[in-house]
């Protein structure tokens, strides 16, 4: 693993065991898992995650989302996964689009609206928290009186679905 990965690379991986040492063992055995580029990383109450069967979830606004149990939300641009078989262990350092850009800083700013406001994270809560700000420019979405209209909004939705 030390031909792949070196100490300070920010990885996804599913947590195989914890010693009585405090160290861990961990699952790299998919595509999915592997080091994280090109993308944002936010840390949020593990309280405020919803555990699913998967915290991997492709956006239809064009970002990936990881929402880790532990906390750790990863927001990056969607990467196509058939011209990508690196295996998740080489770091792709290619400039990201400005409209790329805008989605993660969009996508962050809803993360941290729904944090502020205690609201469970999850794929759906995201998306319609995401959608509720296109009303918004990004850089206004960290005003508190921003903030509570689009966690209001979509409160109101996931209500209404049940």
């Amino acid at each position: 693993m030390r031909d792949y990965l070196a100490e300070g690379d920010l990885i996804s991986a599913e947590v195989q065991q914890v010693f009585s040492d405090g160290s861990l063992s961990l699952h790299t055995r998919s595509l999915k898992y592997g080091k994280l580029s090109q993308g944002t990383l936010i840390q949020v109450s593990p309280s405020l995650v919803k555990r699913r069967k998967t915290h991997f979830h492709n956006l239809p606004c064009g970002a990936s989302i990881i929402l880790g149990n532990n906390g750790y939300i990863w927001i990056s641009p969607t990467v196509n996964e058939d011209t990508d078989n690196t295996g998740g262990f080489v770091q792709n350092l290619e400039p990201v689009a400005s409209s790329d850009r805008d989605i993660i800083a969009r996508l962050r700013n809803c993360v941290l609206a729904l944090a502020e406001h205690k609201m469970l994270l999850f794929d759906t809560s995201v998306l319609y928290t995401y959608e509720a700000s296109s009303a918004y420019p990004v850089k206004d979405l960290l005003k508190p009186e921003v903030m509570a209209d689009i966690v209001n909004l979509t409160e109101m939705r996931l209500e209404a679905e049940g």
